[in-house]
């Protein structure tokens, strides 16, 4: 986007005045496309018209016609400014940087994870901050004064798009074209959009939208990242700061300028700052060019689309001197330093008496218009400022003392600092233009109210789980190192993950907290610290049920980090929540006063469990006690998904504008959960010394120390199949870098097998050795090695041990929500492997509510994928009190994906269901710290025990 000084004045069309192009007339060697009309601009060495700044190409007979606005205009079109948040770089297949409107793929470029807005990596620092505006709440405005308008992106449309005002196709793969609405996905034509009308609806997935009007977000200096809970990535050079511009990637019209005597290469800077930092720009001029020519040139380099005039061009001598260029011809007496290219400023005449500062409303409450401009003189403070934008925006400006002025930067992001009251304004602006024009160019003042709406809550995570809260209170002074309580309250506490909530009076007090616990490591842990937004429920509309949208990013391999992207951008990111930073607790206390809300996990039956378990921890606050919730299957085995109809696993070719629409029209459905309580036996320890006694005494003393817990949602094993399972898990677990493929997993699964077939049979005379009772009645066990106690018809990644034959003696049909647990024989390990192929099915046995297992040994077992061995005792399985809604698909509804095994992409076995909860580990009643293992263990989705014996 070099700006080529050798255009001839009749050759250049000035569309400042309307859109900020710079037209030059320009003759095509290769195909090109008009950005206007979409057309190719046919013939060979055909000329047309490009925009020196944007390189927005258009036919001669288009140039009169076009609306589309210059992108180095784009900043001022901008009311509210919001940061994007950019993913890692890499090369974006069939998408146009919004800068430069050339193809990402043929340079390394980002992406707004939120919006639509691609930029190359060397273009990222032109980007403009116009992401989406998510939260624009107002205090003491209600619901029905408040208007969503449309957020138009234009280009980068997808396929088959249709204009909402014509009809017409609208979309082009050949060029940067067409406009849509961030929100409701309308797409218009660039000549159509003004017909459309300004109040957006957000379209389809209005009845699960989380209104932006019902959110506030913390006043803080903390990135957008954090705001939103994205995981940081490692920015490039460009994107942290200005890069420098070399001459190799300045060309004029497709040559080489380096061979060419006629032209040369200047180096320009916009102010002291640009100097002392030696960030420059390069352009590119004729020698014979006037002094004109070359301001006019280093302004279009810098995207400051002002009348020119009111800028001069200078020349660097010495170390610290400028000389003013008034030569006609400035480039025959321009100083080189030796070996250097020439280096100039540019500058800009200051009126040393007044000047006009622009200030804006912004979130002020009924502002009649965006910004107004106010004369300020050499007497001129901050005060006297923010008293005359308030009586310009129909305010009472008496009460200046109620509101601050925020200078916000838009340079690289979005970041804001408040002004003091006694500030000269008049030299603030001309220390701006000073130190840099271009920053000075991407500075606004706003008007500000003192008073934040919004409750200032922090989540810390990965503090030691089931400490009293003076415990924890302690734990935080001394790592904030304050002697005094910084923050008003703490609490909620979820004291089985080690987490709670801390609420400020102010965002200076929480931003400086977070900043301190980020860094903070406590017993070799590093803390999870999230500042959270505020729901206002009384903003959302009475027909809207909120989606809260769940993902685990590790599971599926990359396809939960996709999944996240694509729910971000057709929802409010703040209702999307990656569990792996912070669990399903963070989400949960977002949505804790949303009265009626939905929820979408995405990920396997693990995440799923995860899910439900902190659900049930988080609803004793909250407003609505039991939100249905929807399924995207991410994992291996996926059982609940698939008796819920959401199919076998997430392929990446379904649509995930269709999976949300499948969440709209799902029917709600019950879910019985069960409680699993292990109690070991009362074991004779030898008594040779007192204390050893005194233990023992204390032991028989407090069964409860003995007895742990477990919520089941799918199905109970023992014998074989937890056997074969636990030895996977091993094996995983001790060479996780080699468990990266699903045919791995098999044919670990398929050797485990034949070893336990031929070899260590451990689990022979399985029914002689456990003792069987259902709803209080002892049951004769047939000649098996193994049980399955089934509360979902699907068990090892689709089979069903049950069998698909009618219904045999009194036994009724079996459903995820009647009450009843199937309990199923497993003859031995042939027979597993033909159940999981579903070539047989397993011996029913029994049918019941209440089931007993008595066991004199140690036995591997298994609760929902999750194996251990468990030693001698009972194991009884009992209704639990804990009730769950989920979203069951409705028929009509069906996506193209595939819904088996066989179709799924290879998960990332290792981290694929990766999480800090206690699913799965039994969780001991009375002493959460006795047991087996402690709750902030990770968990991982096991669906793997059924991947075998194919």
């Amino acid at each position: 986007m070099a700006a080529e000084g050798h255009n001839v004045d009749a050759n250049l069309v000035d569309m400042r005045p309307n859109h900020g192009h710079y037209f030059v007339k320009k003759t095509f060697g290769k195909p090109a496309y008009c950005h206007h009309c979409c057309d190719k601009i046919w013939g060979m060495l055909t000329t047309g018209y490009s925009c020196e700044m944007c390189n927005f190409v258009c036919h001669e007979k288009c140039l009169r016609t076009v609306v589309s606005y210059c992108s180095s205009v784009a900043l001022q079109l901008i009311k509210n400014p919001v940061a994007h948040t950019w993913s890692a770089p890499c090369l974006i297949k069939r998408k146009y940087c919004c800068v430069c409107r050339k193809r990402t793929d043929d340079a390394l470029s980002v992406e707004c994870e939120v919006c639509e807005y691609y930029v190359h990596v060397d273009c990222s620092d032109l980007a403009v901050s116009d992401c989406k505006e998510a939260a624009t709440y107002v205090a003491n405005m209600e619901s029905a004064n408040t208007v969503q308008y449309h957020h138009m992106r234009e280009g980068n449309l997808p396929k088959e798009s249709k204009c909402i005002v014509c009809r017409k196709t609208c979309f082009s793969t050949e060029c940067l074209a067409g406009m849509r609405c961030e929100w409701c996905g309308q797409t218009a034509h660039a000549v159509c959009y003004r017909q459309m009308d300004k109040e957006c609806d957000f379209g389809v997935l209005r009845k699960i939208m989380l209104p932006p009007m019902c959110l506030t977000i913390p006043r803080t200096e903390l990135p957008m990242e954090q705001l939103l809970n994205i995981s940081s990535h490692d920015q490039p050079q460009s994107l942290s700061s200005p890069s420098k511009i070399q001459a190799d990637d300045v060309s004029t019209s497709g040559e080489d300028v380096k061979e060419r005597e006629d032209f040369e290469i200047i180096r320009v800077f916009d102010g002291n700052n640009s100097y002392r930092s030696q960030i420059s720009r390069n352009i590119v001029v004729a020698k014979h060019v006037s002094v004109q020519q070359v301001r006019d040139a280093a302004l279009r380099r810098f995207h400051i689309n002002d009348t020119p005039e009111r800028y001069y061009i200078t020349q660097v001598v010495g170390e610290v001197e400028e000389e003013i260029l008034e030569d006609p011809v400035p480039l025959r007496n321009v100083k080189r330093p030796e070996g250097k290219r020439a280096q100039i400023f540019i500058r800009y005449y200051d009126d040393p008496d007044k000047d006009e500062v622009k200030v804006y409303g912004g979130w002020l409450r009924k502002v009649p218009v965006t910004f107004c401009a106010i004369s300020v003189s050499k007497d001129t403070v901050v005060q006297d400022l923010v008293t005359d934008a308030l009586y310009h925006f129909g305010l009472d400006g008496s009460c200046w003392n109620r509101y601050n002025l925020i200078e916000v930067s838009l340079d690289r992001g979005v970041a804001e600092r408040t002004c003091n009251p006694q500030e000269n304004v008049l030299q603030l602006v001309r220390n701006l233009r000073k130190d840099s024009l271009r920053r000075y160019h991407v500075v606004r003042f706003y008007v500000q109210e003192k008073e934040d709406p919004h409750d200032h809550a922090v989540f810390v995570g990965n503090l030691p789980v089931s400490l009293a809260q003076r415990q924890y209170e302690r734990i935080l002074l001394k790592l904030l190192g304050a002697k005094e309580k910084p923050f008003t309250a703490i609490g909620p506490i979820y004291f089985e993950y080690g987490s709670l909530i801390i609420t400020f009076n102010t965002p200076k007090a929480a931003t400086a907290a977070v900043q301190k616990l980020q860094s903070a490591i406590y017993e070799e842990k590093k803390l999870i610290v999230l500042c959270l937004p505020n729901v206002q429920p009384q903003m959302i509309p009475k027909d809207v049920e909120p989606l809260l949208v769940l993902v685990n990013v590790k599971s599926g391999g990359c396809q939960g980090t996709e999944l996240i992207q694509s729910f971000r951008k057709l929802l409010n990111p703040f209702q999307v929540f990656d569990v792996l930073n912070g669990g399903p607790l963070v989400g949960l206390y977002v949505f804790r006063n949303i009265p009626k809300y939905k929820i979408l996990a995405c990920g396997g039956d693990g995440t799923i469990g995860w899910v439900l378990q902190c659900l049930d921890i988080a609803k004793q606050d909250a407003a609505c006690f039991s939100p249905p919730c929807g399924i995207v299957p991410l994992g291996t085995g996926n059982d609940l998904a698939r008796v819920l109809r959401w199919g076998g696993g997430y392929t990446g070719e379904e649509n995930p504008m269709d999976i949300l629409k499948d969440v709209i029209e799902a029917d709600t459905v019950k879910l019985d959960r069960w409680a699993v309580v292990f109690h070991e036996e009362e074991r004779n320890q030898p008594t040779s010394s007192g204390n050893q006694t005194e233990m023992n005494e204390q032991t028989m003393n407090n069964p409860e120390d003995q007895t742990s817990m477990i919520i089941m949602n799918n199905y109970f094993g023992i014998g074989i199949d937890a056997d074969v399972c636990l030895k996977f898990h091993n094996k995983r677990d001790a060479n996780p870098e080699k468990f990266q493929s699903r045919l791995f997993n098999k044919t670990q699964y398929a050797k485990i097998g034949l070893q336990k077939m031929f070899f260590e049979r451990t689990c022979k005379d399985l029914w002689k050795r456990i003792e069987l009772e259902v709803d209080g009645r002892i049951i004769e066990l047939p000649n098996i090695e193994g049980i399955v106690v089934l509360n979902l018809l699907s068990w090892g990644s689709g089979a069903n041990p049950w069998g698909t034959s009618k219904e045999e003696g009194n036994f009724s049909k079996p459903t995820h929500y009647d009450g009843l647990l199937e309990v199923v024989g497993i003859s031995d390990v042939s027979r597993l492997g033909l159940i999981q192929s579903k070539l047989a099915a397993g011996i029913r046995i029994a049918q019941g509510g209440s089931i007993r297992i008595t066991t004199h040994e140690e036995w591997p077992v298994q609760v929902d994928g999750e194996p251990h061995i468990q030693p001698p005792g009972t194991i009884t399985i009992l209704k639990s009190a804990l009730k769950a809604q989920m979203l069951k698909k409705a028929k009509k509804s069906r996506r193209g994906g595939a819904t088996n095994a066989t179709s799924l992409t290879h998960p990332h076995p290792e981290t694929s269901e990766s999480m800090s909860g206690p699913l799965g580990v039994p969780s001991t009643l009375g002493d959460p710290n006795h047991g087996k293992t402690t709750p902030d263990n990770t968990a991982a989705d096991s669906d793997e025990e059924g991947d075998a014996f194919l």
